[in-house]
């Protein structure tokens, strides 16, 4: 069982350090979301993926693991939660103090990344709601009507209420 416990605890040390890993991309693209650069995005969009799927890999070693440690303790895997295994782990300080630091590294990694992506995903949402803001004030210039400007022939110059207003521009 000791050596089952140490690998977990390494297990999730890996996992904790790939999830900073993720945190520090995503705070990389927060930068570009506000610059609105589609092709640096999208090359740290590819570099995520990549540590997602090394996220994915160690997941399935700490299932493995988790699996069987249930087993060895005589508990169903799928109520076996790293809280409860570290109560298990009371006649055993040294391991359940190690585990607890990695549950609790995992826990604080895990936390940072949702506060990057909720950040960021903000972010593209407030994007998203400027372009269509944007692309109603296109149509409704479009649609404006005609004023009733004559040139020097008499004739309607065909000028369009609102088209000669300017548009704010953040990136001047």
């Amino acid at each position: 069982m000791a050596s089952l416990i140490d690998t977990l605890i390494e297990t999730l040390y890996k996992e904790s350090e790939a999830y900073e890993e993720l945190t520090e991309l995503s705070m990389k693209k927060t930068p570009i979301i506000i610059k609105g650069d589609i092709g640096a995005l999208q090359a740290i969009t590819d570099e995520e993926q990549l540590v997602v799927g090394k996220i994915n890999r160690i997941d399935n070693e700490r299932r493995r693991v988790m699996k069987d440690i249930a087993g060895v303790i005589n508990t169903d895997v799928e109520t076996l939660k790293l809280i409860d295994l570290i109560h298990v782990l009371e006649r055993r300080p040294s391991e359940k103090q190690k585990l607890a630091a990695c549950h609790d590294k995992l826990k604080e990694s895990v936390y940072r990344m949702k506060q990057v992506n909720d950040q960021n995903a903000k972010l593209i949402a407030d994007a998203l709601e400027m372009t269509k803001f944007e692309m109603n004030m296109l149509q409704a210039m479009k649609s404006a009507p005609e004023t009733a400007n004559y040139n020097k022939g008499a004739y309607n110059d065909g000028s369009v209420i609102g088209t000669t207003m300017g548009r704010f521009d953040a990136k001047q």
